[in-house]
């Protein structure tokens, strides 16, 4: 490996400019950081090359740098669902997010539950709306760290130490630098932070997918080299000595299973806490369209790094790293610590690094603002905003260290599972927050028991997939999918969901109920001033 005392120098000068752009945070585009809109979405002041960064800071992290090539090295052709996935997602946003800042802007909303209290008149499912996200954030958060991680692996492997502690005291000195920062400048200094990680995130994709294939000969060597090395590297269990037909070309019988994943999860990437909070962020929406529009150019990105899964098979030492260790979450880290210079190696491991920190900053961020704003001050209305803004950054610093935690007490391969179940559970809160947008026609009770079964369903298919059916071999199914077929469970327990809303909501116009929503049309579309 090019892994040496050069490659952790370029690594620490580079977390220590990192760190300087986090605090400047604080006196860049000054406002009053004791309002919860100043702190948690940056006075609502980011233009659109900021909120292009910030938006691609906020949705392409650690993980997906990590675990799409990783999942393409051990799986193959199901992980490209990912390019798909995000293509869709941004024509998600295009329409949902300009109406919801429109709205937002309009009555002053922070959170998305600010939304759905005022549209459907209920307190109750606001509070359901704002625990479900403030959920499905922290196995988020924690897969971030796991990025992370095998970034920190391979470095310290280079320079001779395997010392678990090292890793996490690493970690912990990480995130208390990151709690600091984001306690003192708040959306702004993820901002700045966010176009620093970006810029050197596109520096490794471009520099890696083109020198590394010069290297080995082309992708045609890399697939060749595949056919060779996949049964003798192979993580998992390998039946036959043949690269089975779906490392390359995806089977008809997994369509639905590609097609499901992709669709379901684009559903959920504007539905988390954290891509709202860095949409309602933007200046205008004008602004807001045009970052959205150009973010595509991140999809490309993604797609050239899901390669990475591919190259690796033509690395014999990066295989020989991820055999010795059995961590194929490490292929990224390795290709590159094998092929590339050691100063770029450090540059490329800050890339991940902080592609995790920068996320993790703006999830817990948009955590805060929902536990407090839409949790703790409906049961404490009276909360002045100095208070308000002082407990949301109390917050978002338990938050981070609790995701910390989590990583070090749940095995990874467990933080995965429960990372899908954090997408399945936030995809429930689709019929209020984006069907709210468009109408008021659904009523509040029925969309609360939609809901729930939605809820009920999927972390009831997750763990019956996951621990039944894995434990004791009931089925042979994918551990995203329902045992009923290869389906996303993501969008069977959507389907539920929608159905026992829309069926509740036809009994209770039968029996005379009519909208009492606090929001007209023309408020949502209306472009704010």
């Amino acid at each position: 490996m090019n892994v040496n005392y050069l490659t952790l120098s370029v690594f620490v000068i580079l977390f220590a400019i990192f760190s300087f752009l986090g605090f400047y945070g604080a006196r860049w585009r000054k406002g009053d950081l004791n309002k919860l809109s100043e702190w948690g979405l940056g006075g609502r002041r980011l233009g659109t090359l900021l909120v292009w960064f910030l938006l691609g800071a906020d949705l392409f992290t650690a993980y997906s740098f990590i675990a799409v090539p990783a999942g393409i090295f051990a799986s193959g052709s199901l992980y490209f669902f990912a390019i798909p996935y995000v293509a869709w997602g941004f024509g998600v946003a295009l329409l949902t997010m300009p109406r919801l800042w429109n709205v937002s802007r309009n009555k002053g909303y922070i959170t998305a539950a600010d939304f759905v209290k005022d549209r459907f008149n209920s307190r109750s499912l606001a509070i359901l709306v704002a625990l479900t996200g403030v959920v499905a954030e922290l196995p988020y958060i924690a897969l971030q760290i796991v990025g992370m991680e095998a970034v920190l692996a391979v470095l310290l492997a280079g320079l001779g130490i395997s010392s678990k502690i090292v890793t996490e005291i690493s970690l912990i000195l990480a995130f208390i630098v990151l709690a600091a920062f984001t306690f003192v400048s708040g959306l702004r200094g993820a901002a700045l932070t966010g176009v620093f990680k970006d810029v050197l995130i596109w520096i490794t994709v471009i520099t890696v997918i083109v020198l590394v294939p010069i290297e080995i000969g082309g992708f045609s060597k890399a697939f060749s080299d595949l056919s060779t090395n996949f049964v003798a590297y192979h993580l998992t269990k390998v039946t036959g000595s043949k690269v089975p037909p779906a490392m390359e070309t995806l089977p008809i019988k997994l369509a639905p299973a590609y097609f499901s994943l992709a669709l379901g999860s684009s559903f959920a990437l504007y539905l988390y806490p954290h891509a709202i909070n860095g949409s309602l962020s933007s200046e205008s929406e004008k602004k807001l369209v045009y970052s959205t529009s150009f973010l595509p150019m991140y999809g490309i990105g993604l797609a050239l790094i899901s390669l990475f899964g591919i190259l690796v098979y033509a690395v014999p030492g990066a295989l020989s790293l991820i055999a010795k260790t059995g961590n194929g979450a490490l292929a990224v880290p390795a290709l590159i610590a094998c092929t590339m210079p050691c100063w770029f190696v450090g540059l490329a491991f800050l890339a991940i690094f902080v592609g995790g920190l920068v996320p993790a900053s703006i999830m817990a961020i948009a955590v805060a603002n929902l536990f407090v704003r839409n949790v703790i001050k409906e049961f404490k209305p009276d909360l002045p905003p100095y208070s308000e803004a002082k407990l949301a950054k109390w917050t978002s610093t338990i938050f981070k260290f609790l995701a910390l935690g989590f990583v070090f007490v749940v095995p990874a391969t467990y933080a995965i599972q429960l990372q899908l179940l954090g997408g399945i559970i936030v995809s429930q809160t689709l019929p209020a927050v984006f069907l709210g947008l468009y109408t008021d026609k659904l009523e509040s009770k029925s969309l609360i028991a939609g809901w729930a079964a939605g809820i009920i369903s999927g972390v009831g298919l997750e763990y019956y997939v996951n621990f039944i059916e894995l434990h004791y071999g009931v089925f042979k199914t994918s551990l995203m999918t329902t045992p009923l077929g290869p389906l996303f469970i993501a969008i069977f327990a959507l389907a539920i969901n929608l159905t026992i809303t829309l069926i509740g909501t036809a009994i209770a116009y039968s029996m005379g109920w009519r909208p009492k929503s606090k929001i007209t049309q023309e408020e949502i579309i209306k472009t704010a001033q």
